[in-house]
């Protein structure tokens, strides 16, 4: 199947993933939760000339997702410090690489461009599994490789430090914070291969990052759970 979109770099996005959804917001990138809107939603943001990115959590389990029985505690691990979500063992590719392949293709299906897998750091995170940095590349492969066969662009999360390794297998990045932990250097290849960085601040006014991030990010400041709010760099 071939790869339709990817996000241009510099492009204006908005990131919501709580709440109703806002589709009034002047922007051609969305990134929404996969689950929670619904196939109707995004092609009303299509009509609307928006592309539009699937969130999934792809190395955490969440309690509360509607296929969460389908992860065998065998895969559990520790809590990963939001509420209802615990680590998953990713080295165990061959039971979750299904629940991810079905994950992908519930994307597909509501009509989605590309997808945002989410905690896809876990070996640098106290996971309670012996994680190694060639397990978190062979994982993150095969998500980008999921996400590939059905279509779908896909992003690399944070994994700043794997970011020489991976920028082949990935469409574009999505980051958070780079600014406040002085990583941003570490997106340029993403930059250097024609491929967006789409990041977002939490504690640092725009007036404060702006100024210093790096020419091209697709920037802006939002409220850490995600909501409607948002304030984009000039």
């Amino acid at each position: 199947m071939v790869v339709q979109w990817s996000p241009t770099i510099g492009a204006a996005w908005q990131w919501q993933l709580t709440g109703k959804l806002d589709r009034s917001v002047n922007v051609p990138v969305y990134d929404v939760d996969g689950f929670a809107v619904s196939a109707l939603e995004v092609a009303d943001l299509h009509a609307a000339h928006r592309h539009v990115i699937c969130y999934l959590s792809v190395g955490a389990w969440e309690n509360w997702r509607p296929d969460a029985a389908n992860f065998p505690t065998s895969v559990l691990g520790k809590d990963n410090g939001w509420p209802g979500e615990r680590w998953l063992d990713i080295r165990r590719l061959d039971i979750l690489g299904p629940l991810i392949a079905k994950r992908m293709e519930m994307c597909r299906a509501k009509g989605f461009d590309a997808v945002e897998p989410d905690n896809v750091d876990g070996f640098e995170n106290d996971t309670g599994f012996p994680l190694t940095a060639s397990h978190q590349l062979a994982f993150n492969r095969l998500v980008a490789s999921l996400a590939h066969s059905r279509g779908l662009k896909v992003a690399l999360k944070n994994d700043l430090s794997q970011v020489p390794d991976l920028v082949e297998s990935f469409d574009f990045a999505v980051n958070e914070q780079c600014m406040e932990f002085g990583e941003c250097d570490e997106l340029l290849p993403f930059l250097r291969a024609g491929k967006a960085v789409l990041h977002v601040e939490y504690n640092q006014a725009p007036s404060t990052f702006c100024p210093n991030v790096p020419r091209g990010f697709s920037s802006m400041r939002k409220h850490l759970n995600l909501d409607t709010w948002r304030q984009p760099c000039p």
